[in-house]
């Protein structure tokens, strides 16, 4: 008991409420600031844009279904829907929106919340290239040069890949550039080919700078440069094309245009591996059973030829026996 009767338990609460009611009026204030932040969110321009294609699209406006698929196909402003934004793509290409038919091929050629189904991206892509969208025509190019969905055709593709790239789609020049440089489909012509491709990197596009890089190595059409084909690879690393990190995992494993190293090797050999790059997946299991920038470890070896010989590399499927 203090000197008023009070007892130390009593005392330690009353010196405790002051706290207690200052955090009990802060949790009171998150629901009021969390009500805030949708009200500032309800009024961004952006929010309101989507709501106003939402409700055009409800009342049948096409085009605005079309610009609404696009935001539910990447979650702008509105809650991601990959499965109505195909809907909503489908419906605008039958309407005659050549964008619409671009992205629904674009799903069905990827899988995007449909079955993949490379003939029909192939006919999608064909709608929108008949349509004006020159980057439909890239893509059906480049399917009829691979032979994906359609029988390989290369001077259909080639015809494609041009008039995409008149059209200023680079990806269309990008892949046209590596016909003038292979001569498939047209003339041979590497002075043409080294423009277009130069053209295509400069604009980021990584297929562009993949292509560049190899005359740059092989020396043809431009004076051979590892160097410079190491920065190339790199490039289209950085974009995402597993084929440039693979061949620039090779210049770091042989000491060519970059200096020697293997653990930089192994590092871009896996993120190849990992994008489904069969000989990548090899090159790793020899790092690994050889220990060179990595531990040696047979096992981890072993199960990258096994994944190498799965996507269709027949040398791993020798080393997989090998090792096993």
């Amino acid at each position: 008991m203090d000197s008023h009767g009070r007892s130390s338990t009593d005392s330690s609460l009353m010196h405790r409420k002051p706290r207690i009611a200052f955090i009990v009026a802060r949790l009171m204030r998150v629901p009021f600031l969390i009500m805030i932040a949708i009200a500032l969110a309800a009024c961004n321009p952006d929010a309101q844009e989507s709501r106003r294609l939402r409700v055009a699209c409800d009342a049948g406006d096409a085009e605005a279904c079309n610009q609404f698929a696009l935001r539910l196909l990447v979650g702008e402003y509105a809650l991601q829907d990959e499965a109505r934004a195909a809907e909503l793509f489908r419906e605008t290409c039958n309407s005659g929106i050549s964008s619409g038919c671009l992205e629904l091929g674009r799903m069905y050629h990827d899988g995007t919340s449909v079955d993949a189904d490379t003939a029909r991206a192939s006919a999608l892509y064909q709608q929108a290239c008949d349509g004006g969208e020159m980057e439909g025509c890239s893509r059906l190019g480049v399917l009829f040069r691979a032979g994906e969905g359609v029988p390989a055709d290369l001077a259909r593709a080639a015809v494609l890949l041009q008039r995409a790239c008149d059209g200023g789609d680079l990806l269309g020049c990008s892949h046209m550039g590596s016909l003038y440089a292979t001569g498939q489909g047209v003339t041979q012509d590497l002075v043409r080919a080294v423009t277009l491709l130069d053209r295509a990197c400069d604009a980021d596009i990584a297929v562009g700078c993949l292509e560049l890089a190899r005359l740059h190595a092989t020396g043809s059409g431009v004076a051979q440069d590892d160097a410079r084909a190491a920065v190339l690879f790199e490039k289209a690393c950085d974009g995402a094309d597993s084929a440039g990190c693979f061949h620039l995992g090779e210049l770091y494993a042989s000491g060519q245009g970059v200096a020697n190293d293997f653990s930089r090797a192994a590092s871009l050999y896996r993120r190849a591996c990992n994008d489904r790059h069969a000989e990548a997946c090899y090159e790793l299991g020899m790092l690994h059973q050889n220990g060179a920038g990595v531990p040696r470890q047979p096992s981890r070896a072993a199960a990258f030829f096994s994944r190498s010989c799965e996507l269709g590399y027949q040398p791993a499927c020798a080393a997989e026996s090998s090792s096993t």
